[in-house]
């Protein structure tokens, strides 16, 4: 049995397990007056969209179309859960609202 110390430490740890837990979440991030950010369904939709804006003139046009038919909007500060990474980016999925659950490529600037 535990004292009323031992008891104090025990839920310190317990405590703090949970504290640790909690930060790891990581939120998606807006940028540049926006609200949302874009979720793609994988890196080479990403990258095509990339592509085609990178263009400039027509090419700049149709990502920018591209990227509206490709990528979900998904609001900025929207808890996820990182699945995997890369040098561009991150598969994540969605751990609250409306979104729960969907999950897709976003670029690492839009990752905090």
């Amino acid at each position: 049995m535990l004292n009323w110390n031992g008891r104090r430490v025990l839920a310190f740890c317990a405590l703090l397990c949970v504290a640790m837990l909690a930060g790891c979440g990581h939120k998606l991030v807006a940028h540049s007056g926006e609200s949302t950010v874009n979720l793609y369904a994988d890196r080479q939709q990403f990258d095509k969209v990339t592509q085609m804006k990178s263009q400039g003139g027509a090419g700049a046009l149709l990502g920018g179309l591209g990227e509206s038919m490709l990528a979900k909007k998904i609001p900025g500060n929207t808890p996820v859960k990182v699945v995997s990474t890369d040098d561009e980016g991150a598969v994540v999925q969605v751990t609250q609202g409306p979104d729960a659950g969907v999950q897709g490529y976003v670029s690492k600037d839009n990752l905090d």
